[in-house]
């Protein structure tokens, strides 16, 4: 008498996966919202980290309902990366390292994988397997998801303070009515001289401006690509109806733009920021006379 087989599950391993994530969204996120990940960022409530759960369990099950598993750029995960980010943000900012987050996205699974079990404590071994299997694959893929968002958030805030560095590095001072000036410290790149022209543009609008000064005694050397952009900068503050000076050429310098062949000859040049002052405000009809000490 043949042996009788025993049918294969009617259900695919993912479907299962997806289907018992749904059912249990709940548990899964009040034992996650206890979990370190959640637990440390979200301090204030900890209804905060329950729901925050609740959104990553449902774009977990839409990944495995579409069978994705394996793929970080399934479109579940397009809805919860923003969070998945703020949240690796946060651990990072608190000290945690690259190591320690991914350590604490994978203690996520054993809570879920607890639940599933209990949930498949009928159905044949084989089945429980392939579930078990699909659920790893499909976590592991998420501490992927989180280390790549963590990253690309990470890149973004050094953007930002990089830019906020540039920022503070090129203040725009009021020298007097109608003249303000840039002083330059330290080396000028493409992204960093971009910054100068806008700021001293805005300055010149806020301002009024007839007279815009661009100092760069602190500016360790010229080339050719530090050249066009100042003279970029000039003829912008040109079309914005101020006279740019630029002011500091020391002679190491004077040299260099000579032996680099640059024409600066549309340039209207000082040799020192109070020799550009002086030159701005005698165009504005005042009188510069030279302090003489007191005999006495």
């Amino acid at each position: 008498m043949p042996q009788e087989q025993t049918p294969a599950h009617p259900t695919p391993p993912t479907e299962e996966v997806a289907e018992f994530l749904r059912r249990r969204r709940e548990q899964i996120a009040q034992r996650w919202a206890d979990a370190a990940l959640f637990r440390t960022v979200f301090t204030v409530s900890r209804d905060e980290a329950v729901e925050a759960g609740r959104a990553v369990v449902e774009a977990l099950a839409a990944v495995a309902a579409d069978g994705r598993v394996e793929d970080p750029d399934a479109g579940g995960f397009a809805v919860v990366r923003d969070q998945l980010g703020r949240t690796a943000d946060a651990r990072t900012r608190a000290g945690a390292g690259a190591a320690q987050i991914a350590v604490e996205v994978d203690a996520l699974r054993p809570p879920v994988a607890e639940l599933l079990a209990a949930d498949l404590a009928k159905a044949p071994a084989e089945h429980v397997l392939e579930c078990t299997t699909a659920l790893t694959v499909l976590m592991g893929t998420l501490r992927l998801v989180v280390q790549d968002t963590g990253t690309s958030a990470g890149e973004e805030l050094i953007n930002r303070q990089r830019m906020q560095l540039m920022e503070v590095a090129t203040p725009v001072i009021r020298l007097w009515d109608g003249i303000v000036a840039v002083p330059l410290i330290g080396t000028l790149d493409s992204a960093r001289s971009q910054v100068v022209m806008e700021t001293l543009l805005n300055a010149v609008v806020e301002q009024q401006a007839r007279f815009a000064i661009l100092d760069i005694t602190g500016v360790p050397t010229v080339d050719s690509l530090v050249a066009q952009h100042l003279m970029k900068t000039v003829a912008a503050a040109r079309l914005m109806g101020a006279e740019c000076i630029v002011s500091g050429i020391r002679p190491a310098i004077a040299q260099t733009i000579v032996h680099l062949g640059i024409d600066l000859s549309s340039v209207l040049t000082r040799a020192s920021l109070a020799d550009a002052l002086a030159y701005a405000l005698r165009q504005q009809g005042a009188d510069i006379v030279p302090h003489v000490a007191d005999p006495r």
